[in-house]
């Protein structure tokens, strides 16, 4: 038991803060080395840890993987972006076509990637129209992770939660897809409110063409595969199944080299995963199994508020893919595990909004914007704070 703690503990500690103190190992790292821990020490065996292994989970992920490098090579994203704020005449307009945008195609296509493709788009556009790019490009931030809490695939913890929870796809989205849609408003009216001076005077902004290179083929064929498996999603029929296949049917080409795609998968990421599962598994193993029931109790679960309250503090501590896991020993002893997965779903997500530091797609856009754009800690705050307190007790009393 106490070797599960620690080794735990070990683990959670090194997510929490990115890095391992003195030593060059990261998050995936330290996950990887807490599953082999729980093995080395007894805690489980390598029977238990290899099924500990959520392989649905996996392989939706990688399945999304390969559909996104794909639509992203082909050109996909920025174009339907470049479009959108090419038809926004004046700032609020552009803004708008910003936070829906990114928005709606992270809930189907994981928003960190939708962070990759908007924010030198973004940055590009407000630039050329010599306009404050801070607030668009929070936009895009806050945006991404409000509109991937709609689907099972808008991000890494819905997919988890997905496989762990059993909710049919168009269930899930019917659920949460609504609280997605209010959320992207409040991010609006939030954006506005606290940038106002970029919003008061609307001046037409003149047409700034962006220049998008595009694939024709592989765009044709990966938005064909793309809208089959969204098709097949709301059909009812498996989730990782389908993925796995449209990945597979995009792998068959004779026009990308396989090493492109496989450049854009984050293996670590996977790694992480199934690292997690294991030092989680052991965890439940040893000092979980019998007073699960207890702890969901004491700690009152069953109300969607506490719920949403304790997995958004611990989404910002540890991140919110391994504060999910956390909970998946707890969840089953409620009573109404379903609502409950939804919640920890909306919570999760909508946390990242919290802080600078909350989410993987914050990072992205500070990251990307650097060199030209240096967003701060309290400007991001300065939006995010109200945006997460409000959208998290939207979520919560939608849910109830």
């Amino acid at each position: 038991m106490w070797a599960a703690v620690a080794i735990f503990s070990g683990t959670y500690l090194v997510l929490a803060l990115g890095r391992a103190p003195l030593l060059r190992v990261d998050r995936a790292g330290a996950a990887i080395i807490g599953a082999t821990c729980m093995v080395a020490f007894g805690v489980l065996t390598l029977e238990e840890a290899v099924q500990a292994i959520d392989h649905q989970t996996i392989f939706l992920l990688f399945g999304m993987m390969i559909v996104v490098a794909n639509l992203r090579l082909s050109g996909f994203f920025r174009l339907v972006a470049a479009w959108a704020v090419q038809h926004a005449p004046r700032p609020l307009l552009l803004l708008t076509a910003v936070v829906w945008t990114t928005g709606v195609l992270s809930a189907f296509f994981v928003n960190d990637t939708m962070c990759l493709v908007m924010t030198p788009l973004v940055l590009e556009v407000a630039t050329a129209l010599g306009r404050n790019p801070l607030p668009y490009l929070l936009g895009v931030a806050m945006a991404s992770n409000i509109g991937s809490a709609a689907t099972i695939t808008g991000n890494p913890q819905n997919m988890m939660i997905g496989a762990f929870s059993g909710i049919a796809y168009r269930a899930f989205a019917a659920a949460l897809a609504p609280i997605a849609a209010v959320g992207l408003l409040l991010t609006l009216a939030i954006l506005i409110a606290t940038h106002w001076q970029e919003f008061r005077a609307e001046p037409p902004l003149p047409r700034e063409r962006v220049r998008v290179r595009v694939n024709r083929v592989l765009l044709a064929k990966s938005l064909a595969v793309a809208g089959g498996m969204i098709a097949g999603f709301f059909a009812g029929w498996p989730v990782p199944v389908v993925a796995l296949l449209a990945g597979a049917l995009l792998l068959v080409t004779r026009r990308v080299k396989p090493e492109k795609i496989y450049r854009e998968v984050d293996w670590p990421l996977l790694a992480m995963f199934m690292g997690l599962f294991v030092v989680v598994a052991g965890m439940e193993k040893a000092v979980l199994a019998e007073e699960a029931a207890l702890i969901a109790s004491r700690l009152r679960l069953d109300r969607p508020a506490v719920l949403t309250s304790v997995a958004a503090v611990l989404s910002n501590l540890v991140s919110n893919v391994p504060a999910v896991l956390v909970f998946k020993p707890l969840i089953g002893h409620l009573a109404d595990p379903q609502r409950a997965w939804l919640v920890l779903a909306m919570a999760s997500t909508f946390a990242g909004n919290l802080t600078l530091v909350g989410s993987v797609a914050n990072l992205i856009v500070v990251e990307r914007a650097r060199r030209q754009v240096r967003i701060t800690f309290l400007a991001y705050l300065r939006a995010g704070l109200p945006l997460a307190l409000l959208s998290l007790a939207l979520g919560a009393w939608m849910l109830r």
